[in-house]
């Protein structure tokens, strides 16, 4: 089970705070060659003071922390930040400078739901 914590000084009205949880769940699946039901994503919205990036510019700020199961390749990981990028641009003017995607890899065993304990990684998932 991917978990997907977004953080950002954007302020989403609630029907956009919806768009960016399907969004992001849909890119993770598509990106990452898996199926959506066990992608989970929060998004946490913070007054400006209380994030700060060295290299932004002027407007929002957003941070995604992807923990997900160690495997995927390098190739997967940056086509998934990048889309993550490019819709933060687009939906929430979110400057490219100033969003971010930060991997943890965790073994299959330690993602778990109420109804399943992730499986370990295989090169067939890759193809």
């Amino acid at each position: 089970m991917p978990s997907l914590a977004l953080d950002t000084t954007y302020e989403p009205a609630d029907d956009e705070r919806r768009a960016c949880t399907e969004s992001l769940t849909e890119l993770y699946a598509e990106k990452m060659s898996t199926t959506a039901g066990h992608v989970a994503v929060v998004v946490r919205e913070h007054p400006p003071t209380a994030m700060s990036l060295g290299r932004a510019v002027d407007g929002p700020i957003a941070v995604l922390n992807a923990d997900i199961r160690r495997g995927r390749s390098f190739e997967r990981r940056r086509a998934f930040a990048l889309a993550v990028v490019d819709w933060l641009e687009a939906a929430w003017g979110v400057p490219r400078p100033n969003a971010k995607v930060v991997f943890t890899e965790h073994e299959g065993h330690d993602l778990m739901g109420a109804d399943r304990v992730g499986g370990e990684w295989s090169p067939e998932e890759e193809q």
